[in-house]
């Protein structure tokens, strides 16, 4: 099963819904338990971090996490010197940014203040939202909050 499919058939059970017919579920089905429902809400998180992840992988550079090869690097160095931006250095290697600036700093040719880089990677991230909404239905359904719900 794809995990597309796999999310909105959890987003229908989490609605209360038949996912195949979109017809409500019966009042006295299992789905209407709260611990039922928070593993649903848990499953759903867990495809959709994953998805994202994914995503985000996707559209990283061939060579991200790659080791450096003396040659790669003897050519970065060489580049470098020769006036190439880190940017253009990037393209080129299939190399992010960040790792550019990592290694020029590494090699002495760039300063910390220099780099335009900083912190953690700034892709696509889940939505929090988008989960708070899901949760908001599971209360009204059972009318229970979950403990915990703070996230």
């Amino acid at each position: 099963m794809q995990p597309s499919r796999a999310i909105e058939v959890l987003n229908a059970l989490i609605h209360g819904l038949d996912p195949l017919s979109g017809e409500p579920l019966p009042d006295g089905s299992v789905l209407h338990r709260a611990e039922v429902l928070r593993a649903l809400l848990s499953a759903h998180d867990a495809l959709q971090q994953a998805s994202a992840r994914a995503q985000r992988r996707a559209q990283l550079p061939d060579n991200v996490g790659r080791s450096w090869s003396e040659a790669e690097q003897a050519a970065l160095l060489a580049a470098f010197k020769d006036g190439e931006t880190p940017a253009a250095l990037a393209a080129k290697h299939r190399r992010t940014l960040r790792a550019i600036e990592a290694r020029l700093e590494r090699l002495g040719l760039l300063r910390p203040e220099q780099r335009v880089t900083r912190g953690g990677f700034s892709g696509v991230s889940d939505s929090p939202p988008a989960r708070r909404a899901l949760r908001a239905t599971a209360v009204r359904r059972t009318g229970r909050v979950r403990q915990g719900a703070t996230r």
